[in-house]
């Protein structure tokens, strides 16, 4: 039976990575005596009652990693603990040792757990497509790789006609991710609102949109490729055909993180994303 004196935790890693698989294992000797282990291994083999008992959820692996979990997890209200094992971690904060040095402090409420809000979307002519989205969700122009034209409506008004190879509709989150690589802004995370970006876009003055979260988004298609598709967070994908509407807003739950008191969210975009940098002088 569980220790009822002992936090209680969730590990999420991909088995099937070796180096993830060594962490998990490392880590999980680490926890004797320290935490009750209700699940470890993926989120498909833990129950959602599994999942409401416990107090955090560790997720070895990247920001996918997290973000694959996220939808559960934000179900639940169970605070995420990100340990970056991947390439570029932003949503992941803690490496190992930075974990074992603080994990003292994270369960006894010591450290601050920041609210991320997420977006829902759902396909109008098709129910089948629907979903909660971390990061994004996007609409790629796909094969024949034509540009696409989508049309723009936030709460029932005609905002724009966008010509481009896409449209992203992103989180606070997310801004960091496609939607910056796109030109978007960056947003802080903890901010209500929704960035609308288009993807290479067929006018110099289409720019980067922010508005409310509380706004309703639709995008239309009225012209579109056959391997045109909507996805989200990149994850789940589905066919978008011309007279499609993709509808979305803002979700009810949000997705709980737990911050490195050793670093701040600028420390993250400096550090991993090089941002503000100065130019390197040669000598």
């Amino acid at each position: 039976m569980p220790n009822k004196e002992l936090p209680k935790l969730v590990i999420f890693a991909d088995p099937q990575k070796g180096s993830v698989s060594h962490a998990v294992k490392e880590f999980s000797h680490f926890l004797e005596k320290k935490a009750d282990i209700l699940c470890c291994g993926t989120i498909e083999n833990c129950t959602p009652q599994t999942l409401k008992q416990c107090d955090f959820a560790i997720v070895f692996g990247g920001d996918g990693s997290i973000i694959s979990a996220a939808r559960s997890l934000a179900r639940t209200k169970v605070p995420v603990i990100g340990v970056n094992l991947g390439k570029l971690g932003y949503l992941a904060e803690f490496n190992v040792d930075e974990l074992k040095e603080l994990f003292d402090n994270i369960v006894s409420g010591q450290t601050s757990i920041e609210k991320r809000m997420m977006l829902t979307c759902t396909m109008m002519k098709d129910k089948n497509f629907h979903g909660t989205a971390v990061n994004e969700i996007f609409v790629a122009a796909g094969p024949p790789f034509r540009m696409i034209e989508l049309e723009i409506r936030v709460d029932g008004q005609g905002v724009a006609s966008c010509m481009s190879d896409g449209l992203i509709v992103s989180t606070p989150t997310g801004s960091t991710a496609y939607n910056l690589s796109a030109g978007g802004p960056i947003l802080s995370g903890a901010m209500e609102a929704v960035v609308i970006t288009p993807i290479c876009p067929h006018s110099l003055s289409f720019r980067a949109l922010v508005m409310n979260a509380q706004r309703t988004i639709e995008l239309i298609g009225r012209r579109v490729n056959v391997g045109t598709t909507v996805s989200i967070d990149g994850q789940v994908s589905w066919p978008f055909q011309q007279g499609d509407i993709v509808k979305v807003t803002k979700a009810k739950d949000k997705f709980l993180v737990v911050n490195n008191p050793m670093r701040n969210a600028w420390d993250t975009l400096a550090t991993k994303l090089r941002w503000a940098q100065k130019p390197r002088y040669s000598k």
